[in-house]
């Protein structure tokens, strides 16, 4: 152990932290969960900071050599080199200053470091003179909240529904030909094609992959400038205009300063909002897992109309059984997801006067749910969905017998003489067919047209 100060008094540190006091004290007063803010909300923090000192210098209030050993050190955060040495726990303060200072600390002593001086020295950077310049944990920590879950929905979360569509698009121009009978309310309906039905899944996939986009730009608004209370005290007025520029050229996204900075603050509507798409895809993948997991059940008992890819034994006392399994983790992903975003919901309830006070659960449940959904969406696309086939001849099976054909002759019949053409031959077992050809309601070749089931799938077209 070394000894650090800071404006507590002494704090014994392990040797090998980069951190200080400050978070040496967060460790030891949030022995809580054991799980520390997320990796990408930590890499997020390293490029705020690195915009930050970067703005400062341009402004002239940090000098050459301390802004280029700042900038240094925070790329090598934002690269996931330093994660290890932020320990603070999630369930912390609520500002997330803890980490904040983490940050600092962590930044000012790697700075000793490269300058070949002793760490906890705090040459020739400053924790908080230096490298908090300009800022506060209270419109740093709101920031990165923005930055770090806006580049994760960019990197993982849209990528991964798009691969996603993409693979439910393959597999409806793959099916496009297979008629099979449609169902609602879990009852017969009217014919499709296994294709059409397959092109709705993949319009979800892709309205999924927009409502990421919406939440990216949800996240654009940054609380950077406001300081304490949003007044920007002890802020250059051009710093956050400056430091929104780097964060944008960094990322690729389009960052700005807050239009309000008492809002920026204050509240976090943007995350309940983020929350609501998260929530909203996680509905739509359980719609699109549940359905592919009910259509190839079976093997003799189901609908069995999808063959779903063996990927393990389904059963330790039941030899071959092979179960939807990859369905099943994705229903699962959803719900823990749509958990965690309603924790956002009632987080965004805290924002009590000039800050919200959950903000580094906020950072977990965002980021977790990003992240959870990400693999889960990309593993069901390559796992299940691709390898996905189609018993062409069940589902020609199930159309054959299906009584709903009738809903074609309205037209022909009338709806009330359809309907009892429809119970005789549900009571007697005969075809419809047979039925309507026994009472001569309609002539042979019209009938036949009338119930062809691929081209009532068509109708559109005609």
């Amino acid at each position: 152990m070394r000894t650090e100060r800071d404006s507590m008094g002494e704090m014994p540190v392990p040797d090998e932290a980069l951190y200080g006091a400050s978070t040496q004290r967060a460790v030891l007063n949030f022995p809580i969960s054991g799980r520390p803010l997320p990796a990408a909300f930590i890499e997020g923090l390293g490029l705020v900071k690195l915009a930050c000192a970067r703005a400062n210098h341009e402004l002239g209030r940090l000098p050459p050599e301390k802004h280029r050993l700042i900038e240094q050190a925070a790329r090598e955060i934002a690269d996931g080199k330093l994660t290890g040495q932020f320990p603070v726990d999630i369930f912390q303060t609520g500002s997330a200053t803890s980490t904040n200072t983490n940050a600092n600390e962590v930044i000012a002593n790697r700075c000793s470091q490269l300058a070949g001086q002793p760490i906890g020295s705090r040459k020739p950077i400053h924790p908080n003179d230096d490298v908090n310049l300009g800022q506060s944990s209270n419109d740093i920590i709101p920031t990165t909240l923005h930055v770090s879950v806006a580049r994760a929905l960019h990197t993982k979360l849209e990528p991964a529904l798009v691969h996603l569509a993409r693979s439910l698009e393959n597999k409806s121009a793959g099916f496009s030909r297979i008629v099979k009978i449609g169902r609602t309310h879990l009852m017969d309906a009217t014919p499709l094609t296994l294709g059409q039905e397959f092109s709705g899944y993949a319009a979800q996939a892709r309205k999924s992959a927009a409502r990421a986009r919406r939440a990216i730009s949800a996240l654009e608004e940054l609380a950077i400038g406001g300081t304490a209370v949003g007044t920007g005290l002890n802020a250059d007025p051009e710093f956050a205009g400056r430091v929104c520029r780097i964060l944008t050229s960094e990322t690729g996204l389009s960052f700005r300063e807050a239009d309000n900075h008492f809002e920026a603050q204050g509240a976090r509507d943007d995350c309940v909002e983020v929350a609501g798409q998260l929530a909203t895809i996680s509905a739509s993948l359980t719609k699109i897992a549940n359905d592919i997991r009910w259509l190839g059940s079976g093997p003799r008992a189901g609908l069995a109309e999808l063959l779903l890819p063996s990927t393990q034994p389904g059963s330790s006392i039941m030899p071959g059984k092979v179960n939807p399994v990859m369905s099943e983790m994705l229903v699962q992903a959803c719900l823990y997801a749509q958990g965690l975003c309603q924790t956002v919901v009632q987080c965004g309830r805290d924002g009590h006067f000039e800050l919200n006070v959950t903000l580094p659960l906020l950072a977990h449940c965002l980021h977790e749910s990003i992240h959870v959904l990400g693999n889960a969406a990309r593993v069901f696309a390559d796992r299940c969905v691709a390898g996905l086939e189609a018993d062409a001849v069940r589902c020609r099976e199930l159309v054959d017998r299906s009584l709903m054909l009738v809903t074609a002759l309205n037209p022909h019949i009338g709806y009330d003489q359809a309907a009892a053409v429809a119970k005789e031959a549900f009571a007697t077992g005969k075809t419809l067919r047979e039925i309507v050809l026994e009472k001569k309601l309609m002539d042979v070749a019209t009938l036949d047209r009338a119930l062809d089931p691929a081209g009532m799938t068509n109708a559109k077209q005609k």
